[in-house]
This record gives structure tokens, sequence and C-alpha cells, in this order.
């Protein structure tokens, strides 16, 4: 009777569980699938050369063709650079929005759809329509710089301005889900401790400083981690705007310069190899930055 009773609790115990493993499988079979083989694929791949059909192992040969190449260390400048005017603009824009939304007792939920508007228009429709606000003969920009008595930018057309204006279109496009998660960070800020500040004498700014900031600093440090990494691999902005290239290479990034390699040159060796190494400084930044925001912590 008691093995009986058992093997029933173990069915009952399967038929319970069945669909949510079922459920687990799949979850992990598709990750699997579409996330870690191609990246061991990419390990492969940056060791191999494939020419007329034929496969060959080359060892170091792809990484040192690319470190070689000046195109390589040209795309890494420009991919920094674009890295560090996106956290200037696109992390610090965010998070005042955030805190000027904060301050809004009614509507806000009509001003956070506004905010969120451009993540859900598509990205070319964004493009298209910065590329009529950077245009320099009848673009908005250059019409209201001229309404200004200022003088007005090629934008685009120029290797002074091309990166930063690629910047400004990319922050417009993406700071929507920043926005709203600042956002979600400072509603749960507790009152009592803005009263408490204003009590003491402390304004705005102090209030933003020593309540506000340390509040969210959790938030904050998770955001500028995904903020460098989602810049370092921007492709779209580039592509779209400038061709990806830009005026004479000022805005070839890392990503774009893989996809050179890849479908302009059908060196597929070598976009591995680059792919790998944006991988390992990547992932050697997230654990440095890690290692750092816990010892604060601690």
């Amino acid at each position: 009777m008691g093995g009986q009773r058992d093997r029933a609790g173990l069915a009952r115990w399967v038929r319970r569980n069945l669909t949510a493993h079922g459920f687990l499988i799949g979850s992990v079979l598709c990750f699997a699938f579409f996330s870690w083989y191609p990246m061991v694929r990419e390990v492969i791949l940056a060791f191999q050369k494939t020419r007329r059909g034929r496969t060959t192992w080359t060892g170091w040969r792809n990484l040192q063709q690319i470190v070689h190449d000046p195109a390589f260390w040209q795309a890494w400048r420009h991919t920094l650079e674009f890295t560090a005017l996106a956290l200037l603009l696109g992390f610090l824009a965010p998070f005042l929005v955030a805190i000027v939304l904060n301050e809004f007792r009614h509507g806000q939920g009509y001003l956070r759809a506004l905010v969120y508007l451009p993540v859900m228009l598509p990205p070319v429709a964004s493009v298209l329509l910065f590329k009529y606000f950077y245009d320099p003969g009848y673009g908005l920009f250059n019409n209201v710089l001229h309404t200004l008595h200022l003088p007005t930018s090629q934008w685009l057309q120029s290797t002074h301005t091309a990166l930063l204006s690629v910047v400004i279109a990319s922050t417009w496009m993406n700071m929507g889900s920043a926005t709203l998660i600042y956002l979600a960070a400072l509603q749960g800020i507790p009152g009592e401790l803005y009263e408490a500040a204003e009590l003491d004498g402390a304004g705005l700014l102090r209030r933003i400083w020593h309540v506000t900031i340390p509040q969210t600093r959790l938030v904050l440090s998770l955001m500028l981690l995904m903020q460098v990494i989602a810049t370092m691999q921007v492709f779209t902005e580039p592509y779209l705007l400038t061709g990806g290239a830009g005026p004479q290479g000022s805005t070839t990034t890392v990503v774009y310069l893989i996809y050179q390699y890849a479908f302009n040159f059908n060196n597929y060796g070598a976009a591995a190899a680059l792919g790998l190494v944006l991988l390992v400084v990547l992932a050697a930044f997230s654990g440095v930055y890690v290692r750092i925001t816990r010892r604060g912590d601690d």
C-alpha cells in the first residue's frame, strides 16, 4: 500500500509540474539555440578561414589581420567617442527628464506616453525624420539656426559634427525606456526624505544631490553599465543616417566594421575575430565595473 501511495504521489507531482517543466525546457532550448550556439560558433569561426567552400584552421591569423588593419583602430576610436558622447547626453538626459516628470502631479500618464513614443516608432521612420532635420539646405535645425542669426552646420556631411549628430538622434530614439525606469525609481523614494531636506533648507539641487542620487544609486549604476554595453555595439543609427562609414570614415564603429568584414569583404573569419575582441572587451569592462560597484557597496 505504501508503495502504491508513493507512486500515485509521484504521478500527481509529475502531472502538476509537467507544464511548468515543458515551458522551462522550451525556453532553455530557445536560449541555447539563439544565444549560446551563435556565441560558440563565433569563437570557433574566429580561428577559421573559409575559402571556396573549404574551411581551414588559421590560429591567430584572423586576429593579427584585424589588429594590423588601420580601420580597426579608427573604428575603436569612433566607438569610444560615441560611447562618451552618448553617456553625456543619453545617460543624463533621461534622468533629468524623469526628475521633471516626477514633479508633475497631473497628466503624468500622458507625459510618460509622450516620452516613450520615440521608442515605439520604427527606427527607419525616426532616421528619416532626423535626416530631414539635418538636411543642410531645408532642414529644420538649420532653419532654426538661420532664424536666430546663428551659423548653420553641415551636420551629417561634416567630419566634425557627423558623430555628434548620430548621438543626438540615437539619444532621442532610445531615451524613453531609460526615462520610465528612472521615473519608477524616483517614485519609490519616500517623500519624508524630501520633506526633511526641505526643513533643513535644502534647495532643488541639494535635494537631488543628497536625496535623489543616493536613493537611485543602484538603478543609476545598472543603467550606466547597460548603456555602455549598448552604445559600444551601436550599428543601426550610423548605418541608416550616414551609410555606416560617414564622411571620411568619421562614423565607422566596431560593429559596422564587423559588418564590412562579413558582407562587403566576405571575410567571416575576420568578422568573427573582431566580434570576439568586442565580446572580450565588454566582458572585461563589465567584470571590472561590477567589482568596483561591489566594493563601493561594502
